[in-house]
């Protein structure tokens, strides 16, 4: 038989069930986030990405100061010597235009090559006899042009030299360099030699093998102290003087002293190198002149 139980200790019960029930709803309960998880590994993964772009800088900057050939004396020499020079946009337009309107008319003449093989045989057959009059001269030009189409490039522009300019030997000497390729004993010497050095005792007097405008002094670059003189589309360069006896905006004429032999820039001893240019091309001056 149930024990009977007092109204006090019905109301003591009741407080202390409802006193668990409301320290049971207040107990913090564990939540697990799974989206600040996800932003954790984002986070993670653009922090790697940005330490292997800086180490890729890092690198790429490393890499670069500690290559030689990009800082070497040689590298900035050449350089500073190509900014010396004054460029003339208008003139290698021009060269440009016209090396293209060869080439197009060079494809043309090997596409009617076959047709014209019996035309150009007539005219040829034709100079040979002798034909006079008026069509044998149109002939003669046509064969003349069709020569000129065939000449190379440097043999356009030593034709072309010749024909425009006169020149003297610039100094008694020995040819020590020839222009072109050639095998240096040292590396600082370049390998294709723009140019013909003549070697003479230092003080030798140079004069001027052309007339003209001399249009830069300088002793900056392997040249040392040079000048350069242009007449027309021809232009002159007298490098590794001793001294220099004209400056900028002078006007010279043939045969006028203009500097002493000398041993400046990347030079192996006392020399003229002399360089004649055309369109800024570089010839050989022993085939325009006698040195």
């Amino acid at each position: 038989m149930e024990k009977a139980i007092s109204v006090e200790e019905r109301i003591r019960r009741a407080e202390e069930i409802y006193e668990k029930r409301r320290q049971g709803e207040s107990r913090p309960i564990t939540k697990v986030s799974v989206n600040n998880n996800r932003k954790d590994v984002k986070l993670l993964k653009k922090m790697i990405i940005q330490i292997l772009v800086c180490i890729s800088i890092y690198m790429g900057i490393y890499a670069i100061y500690n290559n030689k050939y990009v800082f070497s004396e040689d590298f900035i020499k050449k350089a500073n010597e190509v900014l010396s020079y004054d460029t003339n946009f208008q003139e290698l337009y021009n060269n440009a235009k016209n090396q293209i309107q060869a080439l197009f008319a060079k494809d043309n003449k090997d596409d009617g090559e076959q047709v014209n093989e019996q035309e150009q045989q007539t005219e040829e057959n034709a100079v040979q006899n002798g034909i006079g009059g008026a069509e044998g001269e149109v002939q003669q030009e046509n064969l003349t042009e069709n020569q000129n189409v065939q000449l190379s490039q440097e043999e356009q522009d030593i034709q072309d030299i010749k024909n425009t300019t006169t020149f003297i030997k610039p100094v008694e000497g020995t040819i020590s360099s020839q222009y072109g390729q050639r095998d240096t004993a040292t590396g600082t010497v370049p390998k294709n030699h723009t140019g013909t050095d003549i070697a003479a005792v230092t003080g030798t007097k140079i004069k001027s093998a052309t007339e003209g405008e001399v249009v830069l002094v300088s002793n900056e670059g392997d040249y040392g102290n040079h000048l350069k003189v242009q007449i027309g589309e021809v232009s002159i360069i007298y490098a590794h003087c001793n001294n220099i006896y004209v400056k900028q905006g002078d006007k010279l004429t043939q045969g006028q002293e203009i500097a002493e032999v000398g041993s400046t820039g990347n030079s192996t001893g006392p020399h003229l190198h002399f360089e004649i240019r055309i369109h800024e091309r570089t010839v050989n001056p022993q085939s325009i002149l006698e040195l």
